[in-house]
């Protein structure tokens, strides 16, 4: 999709960010601040940012932006034009009919200048080929892209809408209409863009209470959930959402007041220095799924996830099918059981136990225990409490040992591949397949690097274990290898 196929305006960039930043003062209640501009910094492949003219006060109102401005559900002429409640649908598919509609507008939009400055191409994993995901390995991030369950809700909940009003929503590309398989497809990809805009830079929106709030949902795996009940209504904060982020850098932060959003300076920032907003503590995995880039700011947040039939397998289960494993049902009676466990990079003074979630540690603890220690627990329905020896870390050892293997590559190869793609006269910005695939390298070498701290830590642990083994004889090896067993 382009973003020349419904505005006239002309395609510079510039005069793109110049209509509008026109737009945006002409809407009354709109306040910029003059020691503030929209900057071209396509130079640094930041697209569009804001940068200081001039040094601004910490607590300093950066822009204001009223409620009614917001591309929102509550703002579009869509909710009087269908027979339907357009809410109903939940937030996020609320909000992608709506930036359909307004978009396929065209210069009608009220928020055709902003459709302008939005992009349209985009490197969140939603868009990449089977071969480009190949290149994560085996990053956990790929399971949580949700390309299909986006599909299934778009065509269930949003084709239909669509389809049913041609008048609200003109087919584009030269189709006569979005029916039959030319029309789906294009319906699908206009509706993946608009999910991708929404995930990228749609804010929570608060019912016009004095709160702050981030960018984004940290709670949606995708950008759709069937657990819609309590999530706030979405909306798209022009100008707001051009700051770019930075968790080193931050130095802004959006405040939701009673009939503003008002962008507020939360440090001083000097002349030249660009304005940054911040995504909060996520690793670079889930910054490349929602964002579609990757910065070694962020690598301090990497995680590395296990799932439940990694760690089951690792303790000599046949399965993971909890009606057929006592030990995992008397956890799951125990609302202790879960498919994955995220373990964050270990930092100078982290310890095992700050590092591991304690439901991990319990099920490592049930899965290690004796068959008479795990029959006494689940006659009382109770489940051991979670602690660290011997016996759990070498449990845990064993399984970051087989997910380090399910990579294909190891952490120096990695290391070894991505200064290839970098060499020294290499220009700093990638594109298209290298710029993806090196992002995955980054990825993936995060989590590596996560897999061996932690089994450095673990290996003090799983020493004292071994010599106790080679201490007491063959008769505690035995008791040991049935006590990984259910």
């Amino acid at each position: 999709m382009s973003s020349s196929t419904h505005f006239s305006d002309p395609s510079s960039f510039q005069q793109q960010s110049n209509g509008f930043v026109s737009w945006l003062e002409s809407n009354p209640g709109v306040k910029v601040n003059p020691k503030i501009i929209l900057a071209d910094l396509r130079s640094t492949g930041a697209g569009r940012g804001v940068v200081a003219r001039t040094n601004i006060s910490e607590g300093e109102e950066l822009f204001s932006i009223p409620r009614s401005l917001i591309l929102a559900v509550q703002n579009s002429d869509l909710k009087s034009l269908l027979p339907q409640d357009v809410e109903a649908l939940g937030p996020w598919l609320s909000l992608m009919l709506v930036m359909l509609y307004e978009y396929l507008r065209g210069e009608q939009s009220r928020w055709a200048p902003y459709f302008r400055v939005l992009p349209t191409n985009f490197d969140t994993l939603m868009f990449w080929s089977e071969a480009e995901l190949n290149q994560l390995q085996a990053s956990a991030i790929v399971g949580k892209i949700g390309k299909q369950g986006a599909d299934e809700s778009i065509l269930e909940s949003i084709a239909p809408i669509v389809k049913a009003n041609p008048a609200l929503f003109p087919p584009v590309n030269g189709l006569t209409s979005f029916d039959g398989d030319a029309g789906t497809a294009t319906l699908l990809e206009l509706a993946h863009t608009m999910g991708s805009l929404i995930m990228a830079y749609a804010f929570d929106i608060e019912k016009g209470e004095d709160d702050d709030d981030g960018e984004g949902d940290d709670d949606n795996e995708s950008y759709m959930t069937d657990d819609e009940d309590e999530q706030l209504s979405k909306g798209m904060v022009p100008l707001a959402d051009l700051l770019n982020a930075d968790a080193d850098r931050n130095n802004a932060r959006l405040f939701q007041e009673e009939e503003f959003l008002v962008m507020k300076a939360i440090k001083p920032i000097q002349e030249g220095e660009e304005i940054f907003n911040d995504y909060g503590e996520i690793p670079r995995a889930d910054l490349l799924r929602r964002y579609g880039y990757v910065t070694d700011n962020y690598g301090v947040y990497d995680v590395v996830e296990l799932s439940l039939k990694d760690i089951c397998q690792s303790a000599g289960l046949s399965n993971n099918d909890i009606e057929s494993q006592p030990r995992l049902q008397l956890l799951e009676e125990n609302d202790l059981l879960d498919d994955g466990y995220v373990i964050p990079r270990p930092t100078a003074n982290a310890t095992l136990e700050t590092i591991l979630p304690a439901e991990l540690v319990v099920l490592l603890t049930t899965l290690t225990q004796s068959p008479e220690e795990f029959e006494q627990r689940r006659s009382k329905n109770k489940p051991p409490k979670p602690s660290m020896d011997a016996n759990q870390a070498g449990l845990l050892y064993k399984t970051l040992q087989s997910k380090q293997a399910q990579y294909g590559t190891s952490l120096n190869e990695d290391i070894n591949i991505l200064t290839g793609l970098l060499p020294p006269n290499a220009p700093q910005a990638l594109e298209g397949s290298a710029r993806r695939h090196k992002m995955a390298l980054q990825v993936r070498l995060g989590e590596k690097e996560v897999l061996r701290d932690v089994q450095t830590m673990l290996e003090s642990l799983v020493a004292n274990g071994s010599l106790k083994r080679s201490a007491n004889g063959d008769d505690h090896d035995s008791r040991q290898s049935k006590s990984a067993r259910v």
